[in-house]
């Protein structure tokens, strides 16, 4: 008799679903265009720069996703999108590179957790249908699991920064 883990199928299924060459770069670009503008408008509240002078700074972010993304579709060998998007960035801030001062510039005036807080917000709260079906499957003993979990990473994280604080002092 054979034995399946139910989690590690869910998760091989899941994973043979998102197979990023058969993304849909335009649908990802409209996403792409709210998730500039909720991004304006957090580095509006967190900074109080003005979006209008962010706009260059954001187009440029949003071109290199584009890019990243059309790149991850198209190029034949599989590297996943978010490396494509990392390397196009590196890339464009390199100095020398023609134009990477208006690059640096630009994205400058944008404020990186201003940036990341509604991002990490939604990713926290956004849950798929997959993740519940593993969720259940799981039972009971996954919330033990993951509140030794969270509470070992809140330990660890309270150590290292105690013992960097009194290193520092």
């Amino acid at each position: 008799m054979t034995q399946t883990n139910p989690i590690a199928d869910a998760a091989a299924d899941l994973l043979q679903q998102e197979d990023e060459r058969r993304i849909d770069v335009a649908r990802h670009c409209a996403l792409l265009v709210i998730a500039c503008a909720l991004g304006l408008f957090a580095n509006w509240i967190g900074t109080g720069t003005s979006p209008l002078e962010a706009l260059p700074g954001m187009a440029v972010l949003f071109a290199v996703c584009v890019v990243g993304l059309a790149m991850a579709r198209f190029i034949p060998f599989y590297l996943p999108s978010v490396a494509w998007i990392s390397l196009v960035a590196i890339v464009v801030t390199i100095p020398g590179v023609p134009g990477s001062a208006f690059v640096t510039d630009a994205v400058g005036k944008l404020n990186f957790l201003a940036l990341a807080t509604p991002a990490l917000a939604y990713a926290g709260l956004a849950l798929t249908a997959n993740e519940f079906a593993i969720a259940r499957r799981s039972g009971w003993k996954i919330v033990i699991v993951a509140v030794c979990v969270m509470l070992g990473t809140y330990l660890g994280s309270v150590v290292i920064a105690d013992l960097t604080l009194r290193l520092g002092q």
